[in-house]
């Protein structure tokens, strides 16, 4: 008999466990007291008050622990403990026929800081961002960091959580973060992205995990589209999550089987219009799919921290083929090779790179390197800069690209030893036709011409962009009006046709003086 009322009391768990963990159950406690007592005596009043704790941990539905408001919340906690964060959240919820939801929240900029002035005032970046979050949060939610710069909220549940209300609490929490931060060493402006899945939304009964994951596919889609975008998860993300996480894998594939490789696109000399140059664009050469753009891959190798792994193989390429013109007779002056702020942080770089030249017996003034005017900007000390000016001494030519796009000072053009400026193509798109466009051009000509830099021109599209370069007096042109990137053979028939074209256009130069 006892072993059945046993077996039904913990069948009834569920109901038992919202009774005793209502404050009604105290009011409740002098009158089952006192009835144990007067129908059973000593011994009902003992096992009454042996029963209660243990019905009471027979009910519970580990609500309790980290979610309990009176405990606080560690401030940094890991993947697993997010999701049982998770998971216990949705339990209060759905025990209560009730909504929660998850937020995760991206601070961009903070690695920036950290090249700039150091771990210690990112750290309490770090920590002041969390306090801002926490401010906002109402007693029962839940708000932690789970990574260098990403963090998680969970609300309580509460009845009304709809997309409306969600979207303007994302709004107040990027509001509070995205205020200007003073700190020892100055002023910091960070950008927040938010991603964030109400409970409603997910079909079924998720666990923690998958509402996790909800709402960092939310924040991985606000990241790729601006600065500050807010996105809420929705059902189509789930195939595109998918989508990308199989890209992920099958670039990793192709960088391991070859099918990523550098294609050369030439660089003309404005004043011989021999070329001067070329510079290596990585291209997937996809078995089915044929060639694949970079922007399709390069952030998927970028997620799976392939970027190094891809500077390898760009640079071996670029050096065999480079070595194989000169076989060939065929006259390129120097190749160049992208390098990110990933790889510019590699404090083996410039051994690495002398190595490879010493390989392939090819002196430094072969290679060139290009480094975006955003990474110069933003790290003026460090690793980053004695990488540039290791390279610069060992003879390389380095190459600031995307000029006119980023932040660079002119002290840090001089700091860094920089050969040339390669102007973004926005300075280069129809300066032929527009007289604006023609005077900022002329502007950054004229400043590259005092600072005692060559110029590249990226971009140009067409014979009349290329003639006008030439006179403002850009020394270097490249784009698809000259010629497309090419594999090396297709390179090497493109150079002998070119030399032929220069040759011919001399001779009759020279029979028409």
């Amino acid at each position: 008999m006892k072993a059945r009322m046993l077996a039904g009391l913990i069948r009834r768990r569920g109901r038992l466990s919202k009774w005793l963990h209502g404050a009604h159950m105290l009011a409740f406690l002098p009158a089952l007291t006192l009835a144990g007592f007067w129908i059973g005596g000593e011994m009902a009043l003992i096992a009454i008050a042996l029963g209660l704790p243990a019905l009471y941990a027979l009910s519970s539905d580990g609500t309790t622990g980290p979610l309990d408001p009176d405990r606080p919340l560690p401030d940094l906690v890991d993947g697993a403990a997010a999701s049982d964060l998770a998971d216990q959240m949705l339990a209060r919820a759905g025990s209560s026929n009730l909504a929660t939801a998850c937020f995760m929240l991206e601070a961009e900029g903070l690695d920036s800081i950290r090249r700039r002035v150091g771990d210690d005032t990112v750290q309490d970046l770090r920590n002041m961002l969390l306090r801002r979050l926490r401010a906002l949060m109402r007693r029962g939610d839940c708000a932690a960091r789970i990574g260098d710069s990403r963090y998680l909220v969970l609300l309580s549940p509460s009845l009304r959580l709809d997309l409306e209300a969600l979207l303007t609490l994302a709004d107040r929490m990027q509001r509070a973060l995205e205020e200007p931060v003073e700190s020892d060493v100055g002023t910091h402006y960070l950008s927040v992205a938010i991603g964030f899945c109400g409970s409603s939304r997910l079909p079924g009964t998720p666990d923690g995990a998958q509402f996790v994951e909800a709402a960092q596919t939310a924040l991985a889609e606000a990241l790729s589209n601006s600065p500050s975008a807010i996105r809420a998860w929705s059902d189509s993300m789930r195939a595109e999550r998918r989508a990308r996480k199989s890209l992920l894998a099958e670039v990793e594939r192709a960088l391991a089987k070859g099918q990523i490789q550098p294609w050369f696109q030439p660089q003309l000399c404005t004043s011989t219009g021999r070329i001067s140059g070329v510079e290596a664009l990585a291209r997937w050469l996809h078995p089915e799919r044929g060639i694949v753009p970079p922007m399709e891959f390069l952030n998927a190798l970028e997620e799976s921290g392939q970027l190094d792994r891809l500077s390898e193989v760009m640079l071996q390429h670029s050096l065999t083929a480079l070595r194989g013109w000169d076989a060939t007779g065929i006259e390129i002056p120097r190749v160049s090779v992208n390098f990110s702020d990933v790889e510019l942080r590699s404090p083996q770089l410039v051994e690495r790179i002398k190595w490879e030249l010493d390989r392939f017996n090819l002196p430094a003034s072969r290679l060139g390197v290009e480094v975006l005017e955003t990474v110069i900007a933003e790290s003026p000390e460090g690793v980053v800069a004695k990488n540039i000016t290791g390279l610069s001494r060992l003879g390389c030519q380095v190459d600031l690209d995307d000029f006119g796009t980023g932040h660079a000072s002119i002290t840090a053009l001089r700091r860094f030893t920089v050969h040339r400026l390669k102007i973004d193509r926005s300075f280069v798109t129809r300066v032929d036709r527009d007289e604006e466009q023609r005077r900022m051009l002329a502007a950054v000509l004229g400043l590259a011409d005092r600072l005692g830099l060559e110029t590249v021109a990226e971009g140009v599209e067409s014979v009349s962009e290329h003639a006008l370069l030439a006179q403002l007096g850009c020394d270097h042109v490249q784009g698809f009006g000259i010629a497309r990137p090419m594999p090396p053979d297709q390179l090497a028939t493109w150079a002998r046709a070119h030399a032929e074209r220069v040759h011919a256009a001399q001779q009759i130069g020279r029979s028409a003086g």
